[in-house]
């Protein structure tokens, strides 16, 4: 029974989901804000299905078809060998996402949002050369750093948002042990990782120009 909750943890808060999760939060999510107007309703559909299209759907084809081409020895990528190219071409695809948004007229902060993720997936796929990274975690963790930056900047009290994303990942990290695909050094470092890219990214921009960020 906790092996099947742990599995159905891991996949429903799968590292590849949660540019989606964080573009719905960011563009459904934000009541009352000036934010939650500025985009038409059919638009922000339109684009979180683009979201998930470029950081779930071929990402996960990418990996399949790597898969059957034997380039890597399992579709679950559990050994920390076979990361590094999946990961690579992962962060490709949300670089190419923000790419093909750059001119679009919508809130700039899910351009930064992705930019981040893509920055965290290539720097994940690096470290990875030496050290098992939780992927499940530093999605999590850049997740919880976009709510804090934008909390911060817009002045929201997003606390409730904030305590589900920590609930979370506290209980996907225990699945993760659970499951034996990490420890608990790794898991840390993914969430701090995560965390670090996305308020980083932020906050580095805010000191250029705070209207870049908005």
């Amino acid at each position: 029974m906790l092996r099947a909750i742990s599995f159905l943890l891991t996949v429903l808060f799968h590292p590849l989901l949660m540019a989606t999760y964080g573009c719905v939060l960011l563009l459904f999510g934000l009541k009352d804000s000036v934010y939650d107007f500025l985009t038409p309703y059919q638009i922000k559909w339109r684009i979180t299905l683009l979201v998930f299209l470029m950081t779930f759907i071929l990402p996960i084809l990418n990996i399949y078809l790597l898969y059957k081409l034997k380039r890597i020895p399992s579709f679950l990528l559990s050994e920390r060998g076979e990361r590094g190219f999946p990961y690579f071409i992962t962060s490709l695809f949300y670089f190419g996402l923000v790419y093909l948004l750059f001119d679009v007229n919508i809130w700039n902060t899910i351009k930064l949002f992705l930019f981040g993720g893509g920055v965290a997936i290539l720097l994940t796929a690096l470290i990875n050369k030496w050290y098992k990274l939780s992927a499940h975690m530093v999605g999590l963790g850049g997740l919880l750093g976009v709510l804090i930056s934008v909390s911060y900047l817009l002045k929201l009290d997003l606390t409730p948002l904030y305590i589900a994303v920590v609930v979370i990942s506290g209980a996907v990290a225990s699945a993760r042990m659970y499951l034996g695909e990490h420890g608990y050094g790794e898991l840390f470092v993914g969430f701090v990782l995560g965390l670090m890219v996305q308020s980083t990214l932020f906050f580095t921009l805010r000191q250029i120009s705070f209207h870049y960020i908005l």
